[in-house]
């Protein structure tokens, strides 16, 4: 149990940082910067609660962490008569796919240096690639979904 809170709170700790550095690149009022850094924070580490304790794939578990800094954001928008993007964007920045991206690109250089295509660097292009889409496109889906259904004028039903 120690390991697990251990894990956490590091996680919580380091992904702080990118959200409260990109909220500052994004000239985010310094009054809000605390709340930034709390949604990368829970958001990272409840994709990593998911990801590492109950073996949800990182699509989904991105997925489910970006719907909950959704629904934190609103919350701090209210409070706070901000727009929730304000907390949001920043928030969401520690879970971009750097390494599958990066690792995409590298194959695809690799791919285009030799005159074949070897079929192991393919795999690896397209693997790397789909996961980053797939990643990329939960962190948007689910960023806006709690907005699209709160914000909704008419009944869902």
């Amino acid at each position: 149990m120690m390991e697990l809170l251990l894990k956490l709170a590091d996680d919580a700790f380091f992904a702080s940082f990118p959200a409260v550095g990109f909220a500052m690149l994004f000239n985010v009022p310094r009054r809000f910067l605390p709340y930034c850094a709390l949604a990368g924070a829970v958001g990272h580490c409840f994709r990593t609660l998911l990801m590492q304790f109950l073996s949800v794939p990182i699509e989904w578990a991105t997925f489910m962490a970006a719907a909950l800094i959704g629904i934190m954001t609103i919350m701090f928008a209210k409070r706070h008569l901000a727009p929730p993007l304000l907390y949001g964007v920043a928030a969401i920045i520690p879970m971009i796919p750097g390494s599958y991206a990066y690792n995409t690109v590298i194959a695809l250089v690799e791919l285009a240096a030799h005159s074949e295509v070897r079929p192991d660097v393919l795999n690896q292009v397209v693997l790397n690639g789909v996961k980053t889409v797939f990643i990329l496109g939960a962190l948007s889906v689910g960023l806006a979904m709690p907005s699209l259904v709160y914000y909704r004028t008419r009944p869902i039903i």
